[in-house]
């Protein structure tokens, strides 16, 4: 699939020889114009028929007392707006998501079917535990796995997200070093970390000191040691980290950090890359979350909100939140909650959210380690890292890798913007790479590398997917290398040219205000229109 098209023909944009300026509604074939649903309907009509004499609800000081002011459509006219809108929208069901730190993979739909099963998808959380019996099983079995997969003592179920789940862990860590009665307040941090690391670490109460990378992209052993002291509470570190790279010296990281009496958080959002290979215990990991959205099924950001169980070594499990779903003798099941936290669990830190967690993530996750088993997790990180690997080499003779010699990268690869023609950057890429019908990789990520652009294919992507977005990502890349004039004004076959994204992001406009009509402009059905 490298060559999509044997005969090398390929359809023009404006086939036929129509002025592409020319349509009365703006639209080109499929791909459709469509204008703001307030352009659409009128905030003085509705799309549903009331009864006049209809009794008025009983809201009480909750009424409405002035217009809504939103548009009102027929089903017809909403169907069609929002329809027109997400086509266009990317999507894995489209083709690849080149998205590095993203796990943009494929959902298995068995994975859905079961999330949607009644006894998981209508139950509410304040149902009374005895009529929520499975759910609660699936949550303690779920729980299990990962402390099995990681090697970890205890796990916390309730994060609703990464960040959340980071959060979470340095609370533990937190709760552990007030308990030694220990005032550490410095956190360290890698360069090579995710971004949320520092955040998480300053909404906590750290302070946030930077640990240097070495040429080959990973922590400077030597640097991070010769930090160490009474007023170190840990480090936070992502391993694989945000360079694609295995942090060989992890090991070493935390003898040092638990020698110095501080604890170790790793960045679990990559752990695809190292699932069923390697147990972040054995590593001396003390806390660490996991994207069950990401590496255990759902595509990151898809399907609704995602889910980040924090895995906690020996030393921080007592610390960990409440509720917790727990397994009696008599094989019922039970939340452990602040009425019985005093007995079970009585150095818990306290609650993180008001409910359980994020059952439809649970339930996903269980149902896609259970249909894949030991073998077919550890096959996934191998062809996660296989296919990395395969982009990597099949690309860094026309992009540079910074780190190509490094030895082999993780679940992504890492390029920059180096040796591009005078005036062209990693943007210019990422623009012409949405024409040969891909959503761009992620650009200028991780900060240590000038013009970053990380790939991450997935395990779930075939060669031949690859080799097609190998050769478009080659073609783009050999543009900018040539110096393509076209190539600066990219997109050109997207629904909308390039925009000004700072000016987007500075002075975005966010409300519809109703444009004014000169008094005696006629209406479309006046002058001939439909």
């Amino acid at each position: 699939m490298s060559t999509p098209n044997a005969s090398g023909w390929r359809p023009e944009m404006n086939a036929g020889g129509a002025d592409d300026t020319t349509t009365f509604t703006g639209n080109r074939a499929l791909m459709l114009e469509e204008p703001l649903i307030f352009e659409i309907g009128s905030t003085e009509t509705t799309g549903v028929d009331f009864d006049e004499a209809a009794p008025a609800f009983d809201l009480g000081g909750l009424a409405r007392s002035a217009p809504i002011g939103l548009p009102g459509l027929s089903e017809g006219e909403t169907v069609r707006h929002y329809t027109r809108l997400s086509r266009q929208n990317y999507a894995i069901d489209l083709g690849l998501f080149p998205l590095g730190s993203c796990t943009m993979k494929h959902n298995p739909r068995l994975n859905e079917r079961v999330a949607r099963m009644p006894g998981f998808a209508d139950i509410h959380p304040l149902q009374p535990q005895e009529t929520v019996q499975g759910a609660l099983a699936v949550i303690n079995e779920l729980a299990m796995w990962l402390i099995k997969l990681t090697g970890m003592h205890g796990v916390a179920m309730t994060p609703k997200a990464g960040a959340h789940g980071e959060l979470c862990g340095i609370l533990c860590i937190k709760a552990a070093l007030e308990a030694r009665g220990e005032d550490r307040r410095v956190l360290l941090v890698p360069e090579s970390a995710h971004g949320t690391n520092p955040a998480t670490a300053a909404f906590a109460g750290f302070s946030v000191e930077d640990i240097p990378a070495t040429p080959e992209g990973r922590v400077d052993l030597a640097a991070l040691k010769a930090r160490l002291g009474p007023d170190v509470a840990g480090v936070m570190i992502t391993n694989p980290n945000t360079c694609g790279l295995f942090e060989r010296d992890m090991k070493a990281i935390s003898d040092a950090v638990h020698a110095a009496g501080g604890y170790v958080y790793c960045d679990g959002a990559n752990f695809n890359a190292i699932v069923g290979k390697v147990r972040p215990g054995d590593l001396g990991v003390d806390a660490m979350h996991i994207n069950l959205h990401k590496t255990f099924s759902t595509p990151h950001g898809g399907g609704g909100p995602g889910s980040g169980p924090v895995v906690l070594s020996e030393a921080l499990a007592p610390y960990g939140p409440i509720p917790y779903a727990a397994r009696y003798a008599d094989g019922s099941f039970k939340l452990v909650e602040e009425e019985s936290a005093g007995a079970e669990h009585p150095d818990t830190f306290g609650r993180m959210t008001a409910f359980h967690g994020q059952m439809g993530m649970f339930t996903r996750a269980l149902t896609y380690m259970l249909s894949h088993g030991a073998d077919g997790l550890k096959q996934v990180a191998e062809d996660a890292v296989l296919n990395a690997n395969y982009i990597l080499r099949s690309l860094d003779d026309v992009l540079e890798a910074p780190f190509g010699g490094a030895g082999p990268c993780m679940h992504e690869a890492l390029f920059t913007d180096n040796g591009l023609a005078e005036g062209f950057s990693t943007l210019d890429i990422a623009k012409g790479i949405i024409d040969e019908g891909y959503h761009p990789m992620t650009v200028y990520f991780p900060l240590v590398v000038h013009g970053a652009m990380l790939i991450e294919p997935t395990e779930t992507e075939s060669k031949a997917v690859l080799d097609q977005f190998i050769g478009a990502l080659r073609s783009v890349a050999l543009r900018a290398k040539n110096g393509d004039p076209a190539l600066k004004s990219a997109p050109h076959f997207a629904p909308r040219a390039r925009l000004d994204e700072t000016a987007a992001a500075r002075k975005p406009i966010l409300t519809w205000a109703e444009p004014a009509v000169a008094p005696g402009t006629p209406s479309l059905s006046e002058i001939g229109g439909s």
